[in-house]
């Protein structure tokens, strides 16, 4: 056995679907299929009961998630552990940081960076909320901000850190001196679905709302920026969701005949946390900045 075949047992366990576990580990489907089953043989226990169209774990997988997880840990922290006994006396750290932060939340960054400055050089690192989620997993980064939910690899620490009010960008021409909007008077529109690769969890889930309240039609894009989905709005074919905050970053994309308006009749939030490896944070190389992002983020943001 390899420690290559208990990552390949996790991310299929977590994932419960071998398509998306593959994606995840750069690999395709087949060889993990292959490893997957050969780790079986290996231990004389099946780990998953599988079909075309469903993945469940059996009881031995069950039994075998948390001991693979707690190796994996214990690997994943050994280099961590010896670069403390021989780390310089001030530490270069990236910070992953997702598109669209607000400025108060970057202040927050910025005031963590001046508590921590003599011992460590905070550098930021920007990139899609997944992708830095799994960066810190994998210790290229120390810590990210993520749009929650995010990750839920019970490997990882988070402290909610801002929250903030998600409202409806409309076509201005259509919705000329309103206060609000209600989504009954969206379902003639198309909401704007950004690509796969760029849309968080949270987004993911609220669409699913989005259709539970009627809005049925979509329009999904190939670009990634703000901008491109604000120029399908202007022209009166969509609507789409966005910070509700002027000083919002996203707010800055919004064209001519595009207005940002209140929800009347539902509440959507938009939280953004930190997030780092427990055994990172406790006992660690990252215990002492931790103990600081605590005191610094103790109160959470609101907008």
């Amino acid at each position: 056995m390899e420690l290559l075949h208990l990552r390949y047992f996790v991310a299929v366990a977590q994932e419960l679907n071998f398509s998306t576990a593959a994606r995840k580990l750069h690999m395709a489907a087949s060889p993990l299929s292959r490893r997957i089953k050969d780790l079986e043989k290996e231990l004389g226990h099946r780990l998953f009961d599988r079909d075309t169209h469903h993945v469940a774990l059996t009881q031995a997988g069950n039994a075998l998630l948390p001991i693979a997880r707690g190796v994996l840990e214990q690997v994943d922290s050994i280099r961590w552990r010896l670069d403390e006994t021989a780390r310089p006396q001030r530490t270069t750290l990236l910070v992953g940081v997702p598109s669209g932060i607000h400025p108060d939340l970057r202040e927050r960054m910025d005031a963590l960076a001046e508590r921590v400055g003599e011992r460590f050089e905070i550098k930021r690192w920007p990139g899609g909320n997944d992708r830095l989620v799994d960066a810190v997993c994998d210790g290229r980064l120390a810590l990210t901000l993520a749009r929650l939910p995010a990750g839920g690899d019970p490997a990882l620490e988070l402290l909610p850190v801002m929250s903030e009010r998600l409202g409806a960008v409309v076509p201005r021409d259509r919705f000329a001196g309103r206060e609000s909007v209600a989504l009954t008077e969206l379902a003639e529109f198309s909401y704007v679905v950004s690509p796969l690769g760029v849309t968080t969890a949270y987004f993911r889930g609220l669409e699913q709302q989005l259709n539970e309240f009627g809005i049925k039609k979509r329009i999904e894009i190939s670009s990634t920026t703000f901008d491109g989905i604000s120029e399908i709005v202007s022209s009166g074919l969509a609507f789409s969701i966005s910070m509700l905050d002027h000083k919002s970053p996203v707010n800055n994309f919004h064209l001519d005949n595009v207005t940002l308006l209140p929800f009347s009749d539902f509440n959507p939030q938009m939280e953004t946390g930190l997030l780092w490896r427990k055994d990172r944070g406790e006992g660690g190389d990252l215990q002492e900045l931790v103990a600081v992002v605590r005191e610094v983020f103790a109160e959470p943001l609101r907008s």
